[in-house]
């Protein structure tokens, strides 16, 4: 169940406004693993509040688990459509249907998710009675906001038990429920932590999907959504040439040609002329989609050489010039923090700045937080509104009707 203020209250028997709930158990976990599939970030962190609007972190430790390779198949089979019958055939187990492989995955995960907390505590030589509450977001295996739902695989009552810590999942779900997309989720945190500064303008994290957050410093509420894809394609289309899980510092893009006619063709997916509020997954972009694009390309040009590093710079130049283009039409000056996996691609990040030449565009390492844990210490925040009673979501983001609490605990 979702806790309220109240019900906190008659548990603690404490004011929840002096934030005395805390006293004992300061700490905060969050973990994120996004639609890249690579591994499993988490946080050990610790809040402090600023004033009503803002508050400032403190990141104990840090850790970061890549998936095991049956794990990752499991994952990677469930977020694309249709594509369990494949690894059902190839994996060691009896699986019948892709409720197996789901209630299977959901186990491991949760599972993975517990020794990834573990080891992070052991890291940081923290006693799991000193955290409040882990926020784990668990991996969207399916998002589908025009017919109102979103599934986070894990199960969040193995992570507790095996952590002894309690647990808040399932975050987007109360934010759907009521008329929202349940993405992005982020903004609040964005302005939460950023917001004070007015040099900053906005946040666009890179994670496999680009959302962009911009900020608002007269304490209205922030603008956000989904730009497209942003790591996903090149992920996969690297893996698929060379075997390796990502471009490092896109080395290989910055080698190829950008083929005009096939960005202009993947930059007419409907998509990207839709309005915000605005959200996306593996749903939209995938290898199969990118598969028909290319096929598209080489049958309208059919004298056009290119090369698998063409493709690649092609795509990195998608993920530039989509969130380029809606960065434009709301922020005209200032600095852009960028976060996720993609901002340690210096080919994309030096694009961004190509296509962004009025704007400072920085990874958020200059601002005191590592590009790769924002979204963890998002989840660990999420989890600390939830246990506070207080609203995560912002509904001129993902079009709810109204603010509420977000996700569910399992003690």
């Amino acid at each position: 169940m979702t806790i309220s203020a109240d019900f906190l209250e008659e548990i603690f028997g404490e004011n929840l406004a002096d934030l005395t709930i805390m006293d004992e158990a300061p700490y905060f976990i969050g973990m994120m693993s996004g639609t890249s599939l690579d591994g499993m970030d988490a946080v050990l962190c610790r809040f402090f509040e600023t004033d009503d609007e803002t508050c400032s972190v403190e990141i104990i430790a840090s850790h970061s688990v890549p998936f095991t390779e049956d794990l990752r198949q499991a994952l990677l089979s469930l977020t694309t459509p249709n594509g369990v019958a494949t690894f059902i055939q190839t994996c060691e187990f009896d699986f019948q249907s892709e409720l197996d492989v789901y209630g299977w995955a959901s186990v491991y995960y949760a599972t993975f998710a517990a020794q990834v907390a573990l080891e992070l505590l052991d890291k940081a030589n923290i006693s799991h009675d000193l955290v409040c509450a882990i926020g784990c977001h668990g991996q969207t295996v399916r998002h589908r906001p025009n017919w109102s739902f979103s599934l986070q695989l894990l199960d969040p009552n193995i992570l507790a038990e095996y952590t002894g810590i309690a647990v808040v999942s399932d975050f987007r779900r109360r934010d759907m429920a009521v008329g929202g997309q349940g993405a992005p989720l982020v903004p609040a945190f964005h302005q939460a932590i950023f917001g004070h500064d007015k040099q900053v303008k906005g946040v666009l994290n890179l994670g496999g999907i680009a959302n962009i957050t911009v900020l608002n410093h007269d304490k209205s509420t922030p603008i956000g959504f989904d730009t497209g894809v942003a790591n996903l394609l090149m992920d996969a289309w690297n893996f698929r040439h060379t075997n390796t899980c990502y471009d490092q510092d896109g080395a290989w893009a910055a080698s190829g040609q950008v083929i005009q006619p096939l960005l202009d063709i993947l930059l007419s997916h409907p998509f990207f002329s839709q309005s915000p509020p605005k959200s996306t997954g593996r749903e939209d972009f995938n290898l199969s989609w990118l598969d028909a694009m290319i096929d598209q390309l080489n049958s309208s040009h059919p004298n056009l050489c290119h090369t698998p590093a063409d493709i690649q710079a092609t795509l990195c130049e998608l993920t530039a010039v989509s969130a380029a283009k809606q960065i434009r039409h709301f922020i005209k000056s200032g600095t852009v923090l960028v976060c996720g996996g993609g901002a340690k691609n210096t080919h994309l990040m030096a694009r961004l700045q190509a296509h962004l030449p009025n704007l400072s565009i920085k990874p958020t390492n200059d601002w005191g937080i590592e590009v790769t844990w924002i979204e963890s210490v998002a989840f660990a925040w999420l989890a600390r509104q939830n246990i506070l009673g207080r609203h995560g979501n912002v509904p001129a983001v993902t079009g709810a009707n109204k603010t509420v609490v977000l996700g569910q605990v399992c003690f």
